[in-house]
């Protein structure tokens, strides 16, 4: 018979799981997956979980989170890998340079970044963007630098803040906020828009570190298409499933139900919707020759995987939490009626930014974070789409916090940015550390006001 552990000391044990995530992903350079489904096991032991109980609850966690998010997850990854390889990501770079003119080059490349950063990973992202950012800097004799950073920053917003990226979409999953995905969208565009403008702030104060001499063989040498699709075609993977999915978010809070709205809501489940999207890509998008649509879906598989596996254990890590009187204790101890609400969004970000800052990955601090939270969210009394939103956007603003030395992304940024390593420090770390602050202050006054 074991004694399961409450008190001060269960909080103890969960602090030191916190810690053997952290320092087990950063340190030694265990994989987030590993570290993840050790501490569930871990803490499920120390706390006073029975050892045969304590596999089924792995497996039901991991296995439950895989079926909610997992196909949400991989449909995303398929339509930015389509987008990346069809050259529509350039295309709509090319449209908005055009519709803003190359005098507002550094804000257009902010607002690029902003959406190509939605449904493609940060680093593809940016590998599209940089060669259409060295051209316009030649071009228009715009500081590269300021280029460079204005994209960077641009695509850092909505990469830990609006689904369908990953990350995001990953925290909604283990907060329980799937089904208002929609809502998770807007909060996550309303938050990202300020960090941007400071993301651009920083940008446009950026010195130019090189030479053009110099700079020349520091940029990535991409293919440049010429043969691009027109804008309609390469935005509406885009734009068609993030409407269908805020319009079904708001269906389902309005509980109308009949025979013609469970046919919407349908329509706009977000797998639906991101099946229609994708769709929408193939058939609309053209295809390159050198690399077949077997290659492109091959390699949204393979960048999918990883996330999937993250967030199944962070459900997995999530499930043990779950299990232990954790609420219980929360209610009589710490909850008094002034504990409850704002003051968990700074607490949630802190955690957020050290684990990010610890080892470098912003999908890796949402899922973790998303996963320690998510079973304290019944003893907070934190339900509904615009409070579990905002929760997602308050730990998507601790994964902003900061890119550094040990994030793959501020390595791109510098090598195929063209830009040195103290000029990355001063331009990418500095700015996403008070983007991040930025997106925090939003989430806060936006919960001040909506809830």
């Amino acid at each position: 018979m074991f004694a399961m552990v409450t008190g001060i000391p269960l909080l103890f044990i969960i602090a030191a799981a916190i810690a053997l995530v952290i320092i087990s992903s950063a340190r030694f350079r265990i994989h987030p997956f590993l570290s993840l489904m050790l501490a569930a096991l871990l803490t499920g032991l120390a706390a006073g979980i029975s050892p045969e109980e304590i596999i089924p609850i792995i497996t039901k966690g991991l296995g439950d989170m895989a079926g909610a998010i997992g196909l949400i997850i991989t449909l995303g990854t398929l339509i930015g890998v389509v987008l990346e390889e069809s050259g529509a990501a350039q295309s709509i770079a090319k449209s908005f340079l055009h519709l803003l003119g190359h005098k507002r080059v550094i804000i257009s490349m902010s607002i690029i970044g902003a959406l190509v950063g939605i449904p493609v990973f940060a680093d593809s992202g940016f590998l599209m963007l940089q060669a259409p950012g060295k051209k316009l800097a030649l071009q228009t004799g715009k500081n590269p630098d300021a280029i460079t950073i204005a994209t960077a920053t641009g695509l850092m917003a909505t990469h830990v803040l609006v689904p369908p990226t990953p990350g995001p979409l990953a925290a909604a999953g283990n907060l329980g906020a799937e089904q208002f995905l929609g809502m998770v969208i807007l909060i996550g565009l309303a938050t990202a828009i300020p960090a941007i403008i400071m993301g651009y702030l920083f940008a446009v104060r950026m010195p130019e570190a090189l030479s053009s001499k110099e700079r020349q063989g520091n940029f990535s040498q991409t293919n440049d298409q010429t043969n691009l699709p027109v804008f309609w075609k390469s935005v509406l993977p885009i734009l068609l499933p993030l409407i269908l999915i805020i319009l079904g978010t708001f269906i389902r809070m309005s509980g109308i139900h009949n025979a013609s709205i469970s046919m919407l809501i349908f329509l706009t489940h977000p797998v639906t919707a991101l099946a229609m999207g994708l769709a929408c890509g193939i058939i609309f998008l053209p295809k390159n020759k050198n690399s077949p649509m077997s290659t492109w879906m091959e390699k949204a598989i393979l960048q999918a995987g990883p996330i999937l596996l993250i967030t199944a254990a962070g459900g997995a890590f999530g499930a043990v939490l779950k299990s232990l009187p954790v609420n219980e204790f929360l209610n009589q101890a710490l909850l008094g009626a002034n504990m409850k609400g704002l003051w968990l969004l700074p607490i949630i970000f802190c955690i957020s930014a050290l684990i990010k800052t610890s080892q470098g990955s912003s999908t890796a601090a949402l899922i973790i974070t998303s996963s320690i939270i998510a079973p304290m969210l019944t003893a907070l009394n934190i339900q509904g789409a615009v409070p579990l939103a905002l929760l997602v956007s308050a730990i998507g603003s601790g994964a902003m916090v900061v890119s550094h030395t040990n994030d793959s992304y501020f390595w791109i940024v510098s090598r195929f940015g063209g830009i040195n390593l103290q000029q990355t420090l001063k331009g990418l770390t500095v700015a996403t550390f008070w983007m991040g602050l930025t997106a925090l202050a939003t989430t806060m006054v936006l919960w001040f006001v909506l809830v």
